[in-house]
Formats: C-alpha cells, structure tokens, sequence
C-alpha cells in the first residue's frame, strides 16, 4: 500500500504532479514511465481511498482515478476529494472500462471534470493532461457549457 511521489529532471510542463489511482500495477507502471519521461512528476495510489488521502497530502495539479477501484470506488473518492475544500478544484480525469455517454455523465456528476476509457493508449492519456496543464484554469470555469448552448 505504500505510494511514493516519483521524481523527474524534465521540465516541460512545469512539473505538474499527477497521482494515478489504478488498483493494476501494470496500468500504474505504464502510465507513470510514460508521464515522467515527458516531464511531469507522478504519484501513485492503489485504491479509492489512498486516493482521497493522497490527494489531501501532496496537493497533485492532476488526478486520473481509474473508477472500479477496491476498498473506495473512484466514484466516492471523487466526491470526497471535491468534498474538501483543500481539494476541491483539483483536476479529476475519470479513467474507466465503460465507454458509453452514460458513464461519462456520471463520472462528470461525481465531480470528474474529464473522462477517458480504457483501453486507453498513454499517448491519449498525455493529451488530456497536457490540456488540463496548459489551461491552467479551475474545474468550476471549465464546467460552464459556452459552446454546446449556441449549437443545435
């Protein structure tokens, strides 16, 4: 159950901290090596709620909660870390096996402020922090539906 924070020498996106939760080492392993070596700095948590602790110690910019998770499903953990007001506009990427609208709905209603299923490729994984990254903005000014009201 023991998590560390790993460290990396790039620098390329302000070495933005990620946790990934994922009860899968080979998940964690991939993503981890893969996110280091383009610059950002990661942290790992098995369960929904290391997540949760985790989350309040280190403060990550990022959080990718796989959502079938033991002991704390990723659904609680979301609620509880935008619960906190320590925590609450930390990023929340949702990282699920079901594809469908109706699980991105509910991962969004949970308080993920993004979605993307698994299989999910690393390069993937990588755009969607990137963007998280480099916008810089809070999950409650991403919430607003700006362009979707005007259209259809």
């Amino acid at each position: 159950m023991s998590t560390a924070t790993r460290k990396t020498s790039g620098a390329s996106v302000g070495s933005a901290l990620v946790l990934i939760v994922d009860d899968f080492e080979d998940n964690r392993a991939m993503y981890v090596e893969y996110l280091e070596f383009h610059g950002f700095r990661v942290a790992e948590a098995v369960n929904g709620e290391e997540a949760v602790e985790r989350t309040g110690e280190i403060l990550p910019s990022i959080v990718v909660m796989d959502l079938s998770l033991p002991v704390m499903d990723g659904w609680e953990a979301t609620r509880r870390i935008k619960a906190n007001p320590k925590t609450k506009d930390i990023v929340i990427i949702a990282l699920t096996g079901h594809a469908d609208a109706a699980h991105a709905k509910k991962a969004r209603d949970a308080g993920c402020d993004d979605f993307i299923a698994k299989p999910c490729l690393p390069e993937s994984l990588l755009a969607k922090i990137r963007a998280h990254v480099e916008k810089g903005s809070s999950p409650r000014k991403r919430a607003a539906p700006t362009p979707k009201k005007g259209k259809k």
